[in-house]
């Protein structure tokens, strides 16, 4: 797992998402100061790469100036090591003058749509989808590589087929996260995406992939075939983050994850204090976290899945448990679900008739014919795209 750190220079937000927990614009922003901090903390802390990811609330609040000084002084501050940089951004207040320095640094963009312009307003309020798309050609015309993420919930579950094709015709990489409820939500379970749907919708986009391979990419996809193919977790929601993860809040606290900052109880430290990783060991936090790992270990130690699943997100886990360590990821169905497909497939084209779904590797005559024919064929082809 590489040291991540992501920045969070506000918890202030101008969209008002419906499934989101909101806050209001005027919410304290990071201070340079504490940009400051983050280099001494981490020059004494590891001595390895770090990727940097700034992410909210809505980042972009912290406007041009706050950028113009933070980057050099990451960058430079930490020069002795492999830098890289990030930001997750609903795009509405990107303007000329912060593409301009987030070209200097190369900075790839994650952004959020949850499909054509109708349903997007639907889930995240009205007018976010122009504002987005607005501030994504200001992006594009500066050179910026710019993703988008797209939330599944309740409702947008009945609408999979729209809004893969919907990425599909826009020439767009999919990429996806299920709804779920977050421990400062008002209602919490009204938009959450129920985990066996949630199973089902992987592997719908595990056929709809397959049978369009070469016109569209689903990152998900790749990465849970990369998963089971390597033995391993690659992304953050199946791998044993703590100690590798952490997130900075707008006043320097330190927490182990973005979707922890701004509740007190789950502080590890501050950047001003420059902790070691022995005193943020030490916090509540931490140890909850760890617990989670020990739960997992026992509680999935007979899952065929457990090297690479991990049991799923433990912010995810500690949230459906009123912030106690007592089950796993809710939607630990859906990843079974998704890596049950992914292996039996594997197993059938790695040791059926149907060849290892790798052009020109099907073999000759009727098993070549079968696997042209099949469109669930080809899981081989996902594994090793990204070997």
């Amino acid at each position: 797992m590489p040291f991540h750190v992501m920045l969070i220079p506000t918890l202030g937000c101008p969209s008002n998402c419906n499934y989101c927990w909101s806050s209001e614009e005027n919410s304290p922003v990071m201070r340079i100061e504490t940009i400051k901090a983050v280099v001494e903390w981490i020059r004494n802390f590891r001595d390895d790469s770090v990727t940097f990811t700034f992410h909210g609330g809505e980042p972009l609040l912290a406007g041009a100036e706050f950028y113009r000084q933070a980057l050099p002084l990451l960058s430079e501050g930490l020069k002795d090591r492999k830098i890289a940089f990030a930001i997750q951004t609903n795009l509405w207040k990107m303007t000329p003058e912060i593409a301009k320095i987030f070209a200097e640094y190369k900075i790839p963009i994650g952004s959020s749509l949850d499909g054509p312009e109708e349903l997007n307003d639907f889930q995240r309020g009205k007018g976010y989808y122009k504002k987005t798309m607005r501030g994504y050609e200001i992006a594009k015309a500066h050179g910026l590589n710019v993703r988008f993420i797209t939330t599944f919930t309740s409702h947008s579950i009945n609408h999979k087929e729209e809004i893969f094709n919907f990425n599909l015709e826009q020439g767009r990489t999919l990429k996806l996260h299920a709804c779920l409820p977050s421990l400062r939500g008002d209602e919490p379970e009204k938009w959450a995406l129920d985990p066996v749907k949630y199973g089902e919708l992987l592997v719908y986009l595990l056929d709809k992939y397959l049978e369009n391979r070469g016109r569209i990419e689903v990152m998900n996809i790749d990465h849970l075939c990369k998963n089971v193919f390597t033995g391993r977790g690659t992304v953050c929601t199946f791998v044993d983050c703590m100690g590798d993860t952490f997130a900075v809040g707008p006043d320097g606290a330190i927490y182990p994850c973005y979707r922890f900052v701004g509740m007190p109880e789950y502080v590890m430290g501050n950047v001003y204090e420059s902790p070691s990783l022995e005193t943020l060991a030490k916090s509540w936090a931490w140890k909850l976290m760890h617990a989670y790992k020990a739960f997992v270990d026992q509680e999935c130690k007979s899952c065929a899945h457990i090297n690479y699943c991990r049991g799923g997100c433990p912010y995810n886990a500690i949230t459906a448990n009123e912030g106690k360590i007592k089950g796993l990821d809710p939607h630990c169905v859906a990843y079974k679900r998704i890596y049950d497909e992914i292996t039996e497939r594997f197993n059938k084209e790695l040791f059926g008739g149907a060849g290892m779904g790798i052009p020109g590797f099907a073999g000759k005559g009727e098993r070549a014919e079968q696997a042209q024919k099949n469109p669930k064929s080809g899981i081989m082809s996902l594994m090793l795209k990204r070997i």
